[in-house]
């Protein structure tokens, strides 16, 4: 039987950290865990700090307090070269796809083999050819970016994401800027993803079909408080958490005035 999430292992935990960027405190004391084997969603409004939260789990924003650590090991407070080798643990989609336009699909994810392994060109090959068909890309090997659809960006994202076997996938704004079918073709190949990698996702996003139809767990993140305002499944949040701002955000309606209640749809 699978265990219930809050049963599950710690994979990541955040604890006590504290965020500034360009000298603006974003987060403060923020702490949370990330089962093993969950879909973790970082959601909240614009401005909330979820972007910048993720930059700092993956290193590329250190906190101004607080730590992260991932199966127990402390990432933030790790050695250069301790780092770089947890760094190989995780892959990371950033919220553009980030790939490089004037190389192929194939040899975006090539650059990644190349860096971090001894392969030879064919084998490096044989590797993102595999990776592009587990996200459904294959025989867009040789096709660049700017010449596939958005959505086949993002996959091919992913793929490139995928290229070292990671524990952990991080994934920032996967169906932005998507139209609603494809949308839910990338959240559906994230739960395939999930269940035949037995990868741990954590995603950043604020579209709403995609948060309940993928995430286990999550935190809600505000950007007026600098805190968490709930936290749990997203369909928990949104059937019983009692937050004003929480309803508005996941119901798509107005905040309400301070002491106005909030209207339930019927």
């Amino acid at each position: 039987m699978e265990a219930k999430i809050e049963d599950r292992e710690p994979h990541v935990e955040v604890s006590g950290l504290t965020l500034s960027y360009s000298g603006r405190e974003i987060l403060r004391d923020i702490s949370f865990s990330v089962g093993r084997g969950d879909i973790f969603v970082i959601l909240g409004g614009s401005g909330s700090g979820k972007s910048t939260l993720l930059r700092s789990m993956i290193g590329l924003l250190e906190p101004d307090a607080g730590e992260v650590r991932f199966g127990g090991e402390s990432f933030t407070r790790a050695e250069r070269d301790e780092r770089a080798v947890m760094l190989r643990r995780f892959g990371v989609l950033y919220q553009k796809g980030a790939l490089w336009s004037s190389m192929t699909l194939a040899e975006n994810i090539g650059l990644v083999l190349e860096e971090y392994t001894d392969l030879g060109p064919a084998e490096i090959r044989e590797v993102a050819s595999f990776k592009l068909a587990l996200v459904g890309l294959s025989g867009f090997e040789d096709s660049l970016p700017g010449t596939v659809s958005g959505g086949m960006q993002k996959r091919a994202g992913i793929a490139r994401a995928m290229t070292l076997d990671p524990e952990i996938l991080f994934l920032d704004e996967p169906s932005a800027g998507l139209d609603p079918i494809t949308s839910r073709r990338l959240d559906d190949l994230i739960l395939a993803l999930r269940e035949s990698l037995g990868a741990t996702i954590v995603v950043v996003t604020h579209e709403l079909e995609s948060l309940l139809a993928i995430g286990d767990n999550g935190v809600f993140l505000d950007g007026q408080t600098k805190s968490i305002l709930a936290r749990g499944a997203p369909r928990e949040m949104l059937e019983h958490c009692s937050d004003a701002k929480v309803q508005a955000f996941l119901r798509r309606s107005a905040a309400p005035a301070q002491g106005e209640a909030v209207v339930q749809p019927r």
